[in-house]
């Protein structure tokens, strides 16, 4: 029986530990048939490639860091010399100074914000136009990013928040100019799951005592299966006519009022 990524190329940013949605993601494309290489960045470099080997198939870890210029051209070289081109990118980057989230959003200064915006947003185009002639020489691809639904404000997210809207913006002007070259861009808004990410915002605790009782379907903080699956279909050629698109996987507690 094939898989819905068999003979796919698929690179994956963000897996720092077996608990991250993109570790869940990664590990889902392998058992749907694709090839994956996995990314990391700095400190958490170390981290990934440790990961990396918890993997059915351990992939090899390309060093990339948003904020460092040239890197994202180094990964695509490599990539190019590795496959010749790509069939996927999982966008699963963001990070805010401690100053922009937990209840400090009027006093936090533009040169902690700018960093937030810079990995949490940019990055998305950075690396949907780094990647894009490896995308091109498919015939086409996908990019998908985590998203956590920037539509209304939420507790101690604060500037987080901000950056993420950027990020469903930059999504859609995305998927409007890479449109022609057939590359889709889309976002999976996840509901809360226990991530290390999620553990560093304060008072995540307020999210897993409600999500669970409004989401008309339930919701498992401990479970990441609902997002990788959404990722990797849209990933796969399921989803031929679908960009600029917003997946909410939260249990349907978007759409719930009071």
């Amino acid at each position: 029986m094939s898989g819905l990524l068999d003979g796919k190329r698929i690179v994956v940013t963000g897996v720092l530990t077996d608990d991250s949605l993109a570790y869940a993601v990664a590990d889902l494309a392998q058992v749907e048939g694709a090839e994956v290489v996995l990314t990391g960045a700095g400190r958490g470099l170390s981290l990934t490639r440790r990961v990396a080997r918890h993997l059915s198939t351990p992939p090899d870890v390309l060093e990339l860091d948003v904020t460092v210029p040239g890197h994202v051209e180094t990964v695509a070289d490599e990539l190019r010399t590795r496959w010749g081109a790509i069939d996927g990118v999982l966008h699963s980057i963001g990070f805010a100074p401690a100053a922009c989230i937990g209840g400090g959003f009027l006093d936090a200064e533009w040169d902690d914000v700018k960093v937030a915006l810079e990995i949490s947003a940019f990055s998305l185009k950075l690396l949907a136009v780094g990647l894009r002639p490896l995308l091109q020489a498919a015939g086409g691809g996908s990019v998908v990013g985590l998203d956590f639904d920037a539509t209304v404000a939420w507790p101690g997210y604060d500037w987080m928040g901000v950056a993420k809207a950027a990020l469903e913006s930059t999504a859609r002007y995305l998927a409007r100019d890479l449109g022609p070259d057939r590359i889709r861009v889309d976002l999976v808004a996840a509901g809360p799951i226990k991530t290390m990410a999620a553990k560093s915002i304060p008072g995540f605790a307020r999210f897993e005592e409600v999500w669970d009782e409004r989401a008309p379907l339930g919701w498992n903080v401990a479970d990441p299966a609902p997002v990788a699956r959404a990722c990797v279909a849209l990933l796969s050629d399921w989803f031929p006519a679908t960009t600029g698109e917003m997946v909410h996987v939260d249990g349907g507690f978007h759409a719930m009022g009071v």
